[in-house]
Order: C-alpha cells, then structure tokens, then sequence
C-alpha cells in the first residue's frame, strides 16, 4: 500500500497495463486521471477518463488545464502509453520509427514538462516513466523501439536532476515481458529466449509492476531519483 493522496496521471490507462497501474491507484486512495488517444471503456468512482493524444503539445496542454480544474494537486504521473514493433531494421518503415519517437519520446516528455509545472507549485511529485528490458539486452528486431526508450532511461536522469530542487523525484521502471496485448503478437519461442536471458526466467506479472511502483511513489523515497529500475534481475 501507498500513503496516498491527491491526483495520479496514467497515460495509457485504457487497457492493459495502464489500466491495471489505473486501477490499483484507485485503490490506493488516488483520484486518477487517464490519458489514452481513445475513450476508455471502463469506468470507476474516482477515475476521470480524459482522452488525449500526448504527441500533441496542445492536447497535452488541454490534459493538465483538466487536472488543474478537479479538487486535489496531481502528485503522480506514470507514463506508460507507448508503442511498439518488432521487425529487422531493414524493413522497418520510416513512419514508424517517428511513430516510436512520436509516442515513447516526445510523449513522454510532454507530459513530463507540463506535469512538473503543476507539480512545483506544492513542491511536491512523483513521475515513473516506464521503459524496457529490451534496452539493456540491444534486443534485436525492435531497433527503433529500444532507441525510443533508450531516449526515455536519458531523459528521466536528466529530469531528474533539473526538476530535483522543485521536490520532484524522476524514475524510470524498466519491465520484461509481461502477458499484454503488446507481447501476445510476439512468437513464443522468441518470448521464450527473452526470459530466459533474464536472471528471473519468467514472464512477468501486473503485480511484479505495482511492488516496484508503490516503492518509488512513495512519499518515503524522496531520495530515490534519476533511477532505472529493472524487473527480472537486470
């Protein structure tokens, strides 16, 4: 459990892991906020479903103006929306590399930019953006994607020292495989060789993610930041 309070942000919160990180948030005692291009289908007391598409330093813009009009301060802000796709360099398309770079990146830094804003003001925050273990292991077939969160592990270390002094703690968590929409389309064997790569040779779980998580949004790790925290022993 968390010592919750205050306003949480999930981008990505409309399925799968967003929405269980949504989830559990709520249970936690936040109010939360969820950021998905597209309506979320599920609803809960105390889940404010705002549809955004993070590329768009406008819509973004629009996100916070929203969070600035509920009751309460935002206090956490996880950056889970991403995309992905697993193909050889050579036949990777331009459109989506930028699509990556789009989402994973540039996303990530939006709302990271515009949530810091808020967040100064009580000088208070909690930011995790989510990463891979497909950085550490240069996972061949996802070139793009593991370039695009690469960019995301460097820009929360930077973060983290320039937003440090506002008493905002930046944190990336970094996950294996886990049982999503977005590894279902990924053969078994190649999962297979994927986890058993790591030193926890399994697929990980939702649970695996919200231990990790309820540690770094503490309100007793203020002195954990700049950190890229591996599951599965890397």
């Amino acid at each position: 459990m968390t010592d919750a309070s205050g306003i949480a942000l999930v981008t990505g919160a409309r399925r799968s892991i967003g929405r269980h990180l949504a989830e559990h948030l709520l249970a936690t005692g936040y109010k939360v906020v969820g950021a998905s291009r597209q309506q979320a289908e599920w609803k809960a007391e105390g889940y404010h479903d705002i549809p955004t598409d993070i590329t768009d330093e406008a819509e973004v813009g629009r996100l916070m103006k929203a969070v600035r009009s509920l009751d309460g301060s935002i206090e956490v802000v996880i950056n889970n929306a991403a995309v992905s796709s697993m193909n050889a360099a050579l036949l990777t398309p331009g459109s989506s590399v930028k699509q990556m770079m789009d989402t994973n990146l540039v996303g990530t830094f939006l709302v990271c930019r515009e949530a810091a804003k808020l967040m100064r003001r009580n000088s208070y925050g909690r930011i995790v953006n989510l990463s891979s273990v497909a950085v550490p292991l240069r996972l061949q077939g996802q070139a793009a994607y593991v370039a695009s969160k690469s960019a995301v592990e460097s820009l929360t270390q930077v973060l983290a020292r320039e937003f440090y002094s506002y008493g905002i703690t930046v944190n990336a968590l970094s996950l294996p495989p886990i049982d999503t929409g977005m590894t279902r389309g990924v053969p078994k064997e190649k999962l297979k060789q994927l986890t058993d790569s790591l030193p926890v040779d399994r697929m990980g779980s939702l649970e695996d993610v919200t231990h990790a998580l309820d540690f770094l949004i503490s309100k007793n790790s203020g002195s954990i930041t700049g950190q890229i925290l591996s599951l599965g022993g890397l």
